[in-house]
């Protein structure tokens, strides 16, 4: 008789308070089902880890399902989601056999920007009228070219191409942009650049053949970044662990190229005879890299805005600097020229490319130190 009420009663409850009971004895089941596409396409339990941070799962999340950390509620379901065996090998592991060309390969990509660069200085130098001109714009597209093969491949390549104009109008300001705003303060240009530090609009090429040297350090630093902090969701156990133990990774790379292309651009205005432009140069290559860091790791919303404000400020520097020739309108040119006064024509580009850079800096210290900036593989970016 008791036994028939229980089954009556047993038959009377809803489907839907079934499968609560089921979950409550189960709480991973249903988070299995919402990810089963990134579990079964998942090369190993750190993918998911990265992949349930990015879809807003914490430790403390994890900690309703029963686990301590993400980790390990990763590494559950990851052994409850069946694969193919033959498909479940690492990438790395299928790319062995022919690892030394591809490394080769990467480093000669990375020297070439370079190279090439040093190359075209020694043709202008070498060179005048006609010939110097044709020799530069060979130098534009040689070295274009190379620093897009580059980029196509390597630890700074990136699916996104949304940066490359403002990219190239901060480099090009680099080269131009100091000798322009110093000719136009006393009246001119006279006429345009011949590519020389003394003409009528004196030419600025240390820095740009730093910059383009430094590409190479820029790949190895990183290189050793992404490897240390893949190497960091191997042994942390926790986010807050792995974030901890990121950060000092990404500012130790950040120092490094620093350190590099300081000595870079020592050497090269020592060996051109012309000023090292440290100020200016610094704050271009940090933000450069710092936004190509964010690009490279998903996150190129940010580094498009901030490169983007430091291009329109450089533009509105020289844009309200001959505005202010206009009758009535010498306002417009007083903070520019203030600025000049008291840091020189570098002061321009070093404040808005150093601005951008600590802004970037800042965010990379929030976004590169995230798991999920750091999935094996794009689709989990």
């Amino acid at each position: 008789m008791g036994v028939a009420v229980g089954e009556a009663r047993d038959a009377g409850k809803s489907p839907s308070a079934s499968a609560v009971r089921r979950a409550a004895a189960d709480p991973v089941k249903g988070l299995l089902h919402r990810h089963r596409d990134l579990c079964e396409r998942a090369v190993d339990p750190l993918e998911i880890a990265a992949g349930l941070e990015a879809h807003g799962v914490t430790d403390r999340t994890a900690a309703r399902f029963r686990h301590r950390d993400v980790f390990s509620l990763a590494e559950e379901m990851y052994a409850r989601v069946p694969r193919d065996r033959d498909t479940s090998a690492s990438p790395e592991d299928a790319s062995t056999p022919g690892q030394r060309g591809p490394r080769t390969a990467g480093v000669v990509l990375a020297l070439l920007p370079g190279a090439l660069c040093a190359a075209a200085v020694i043709g202008l130098r070498l060179t005048e009228g006609r010939p110097r001109l044709i020799a530069a714009v060979v130098a534009i597209l040689a070295v274009t070219l190379a620093l897009g093969a580059s980029l196509r491949r390597g630890p700074l390549s990136a699916a996104t191409r949304t940066t490359s104009t403002w990219t190239c109008w901060l480099v090009g300001y680099a080269l131009l942009g100091d000798g322009l705003l110093r000719t136009a303060i006393g009246g001119g240009p006279d006429g345009l650049p011949d590519g020389s530090a003394d003409g009528p609009w004196p030419v600025t090429v240390a820095p740009v053949l730093a910059l383009a040297l430094s590409y190479a350090p820029a790949a190895g630093c990183a290189h050793l970044f992404a490897a240390g902090a893949r190497g960091k969701l191997t042994s942390s156990r926790g986010l807050a662990d792995f974030s901890a133990s990121v950060r000092p990774l990404l500012l130790g790379a950040f120092v490094l190229y620093m350190g590099a292309l300081a000595g870079l651009l020592a050497v090269t205005g020592a060996v051109l005879g012309e000023p090292a432009g440290h100020p200016q140069g610094l704050s271009l290559g940090a933000l450069l890299l710092l936004a190509r860091l964010l690009i490279v790791h998903g996150h190129a919303h940010a580094p498009m805005l901030v490169l983007t404000a430091a291009a329109a400020a450089e533009a509105a520097a020289l844009a309200t600097l001959f505005a202010g020739r206009l009758p009535g309108c010498d306002f417009l040119s007083a903070p520019v020229e203030a600025l000049v006064a008291a840091c020189g024509p570098a002061g321009v580009p070093t404040a808005a490319c150093g601005i951008g850079a600590l802004a970037l800096l800042i965010h990379a210290c929030r976004r590169l130190t995230r798991a999920s900036a750091h999935a094996s593989t794009e689709r989990t970016r």
